[in-house]
């Protein structure tokens, strides 16, 4: 998914012909599939793809092969009410796609979402649904809104065991605040018993980060610093629904020391053709498992989005989402399988 490839187009629908139409008034968010879309666009010409133009769901690019066919839709359907799309009248101008990537854009702009862990293929990598009950879930929102949050630009956190620091993507081992707390010992215990660990594995946890996520507020592209945390992390999802992204980039791309990825444009992914992207679909009470590959060499994103495309569905986020990601911080270097990836090996 990521942000828009397509920039809007400044000028009326008589600028300059392209194959990319900007079409507004129509989209997932007003029950229009890109099947459907697709369909209706395809009578004009053979039609390349259709795509999101923004995040709002209610806007897309239509992408022809040939501009006559894109010239003809306009001609065709700008202002008109169409009746095969629910009678909606469409508002279509010319687009001009970005220049970095155009091939790889149009190929990867609608990533399959997997619904399962096994689906996704990144060894490392699980999830189990439905690991706390309803009620669990009401009573651990009731405890982390008991106590106090921590304002970021776009959302709120909390910090138990030891406190993150976004500036350094790290912890400081020095300064521990505690035991984690008493509300999330049920949980912990029932991770001791996760599957795809071996039973000999020994769990132990002790740095917990609370993030509550307003509707439209997703998470950078990052992979955990390597020299933080062991290779473990678990992030149980509450409240709400979301899209996970995981890249990797073969070359072992990184993040520049000191910079955050949170201020980093991240999500435009340049070298496309170095980059593999897959998604999961990550529903309320479910807990992922990140280890072994999936911890070390993917990056791991939630996209910016108040409405995500599973598949064909439309899923809307909910008036918040509140993750729990549990984590053993690391007292040494890291000396992990993945030198290419890791702040203590390069």
């Amino acid at each position: 998914m990521g942000l828009p490839k397509f920039t809007r187009p400044k000028t009326p629908a008589t600028n300059s012909p392209s194959p990319y139409l900007y079409v507004a008034n129509c989209g997932p968010a007003v029950g229009l599939s890109y099947d459907t879309i697709a369909s209706v666009f395809s009578k004009f010409g053979e039609v390349k793809g259709v795509y999101a133009a923004d995040e709002s769901g209610t806007r897309v690019v239509v992408c022809y092969f040939e501009v006559t066919s894109a010239q003809q839709a306009l001609t065709g359907l700008n202002e008109k009410s169409c009746p095969d799309l629910g009678g909606r009248s469409l508002h279509i101008r010319y687009s001009v796609i970005q220049p970095n990537c155009e091939a790889e854009s149009l190929v990867n702009e609608h990533i399959p979402v997997s619904l399962l862990a096994s689906e996704v293929n990144i060894p490392g990598l699980f999830l189990v649904h439905d690991f706390v009950s309803p009620q669990e879930e009401k009573e651990l929102l009731a405890a982390v809104d008991e106590r106090a949050w921590i304002s970021l630009s776009k959302r709120r956190v909390q910090h138990y065991g030891y406190e993150f620091c976004y500036g350094t993507r790290n912890v400081d081992t020095k300064l521990h605040l505690g035991q984690l707390p008493s509300f999330v010992s049920p949980i912990l215990e029932r991770i001791s018993l996760f599957p795809g660990l071996g039973s000999a594995t020994s769990i132990v946890l002790d740095q917990l980060t609370v993030n509550e996520y307003p509707p439209g507020v997703g998470l950078s592209p990052h992979i955990d610093t390597h020299s933080a945390f062991e290779g473990l992390i678990f992030s149980l999802s509450l409240a709400g629904p979301c899209i996970m992204e995981f890249r990797r980039y073969l070359d072992g791309s990184w993040v520049p020391d000191g910079v955050s990825s949170d201020n980093k444009k991240g999500e435009n992914a340049e070298n496309c053709s170095n980059l593999v992207r897959k998604s999961i679909y990550l529903p309320p009470r479910s807990i992922l498992l990140l280890s072994g590959e999936a911890r070390y060499a993917w990056q791991h994103y939630i996209p910016h989005h108040k409405i995500d495309m599973v598949n064909e569905s439309v899923i809307r986020r909910g008036a918040r989402r509140v993750s729990f990601t549990f984590r053993k911080v690391l007292s040494g270097p890291c000396q992990c399988g993945f030198p290419q990836y890791c702040d203590s090996q390069r």
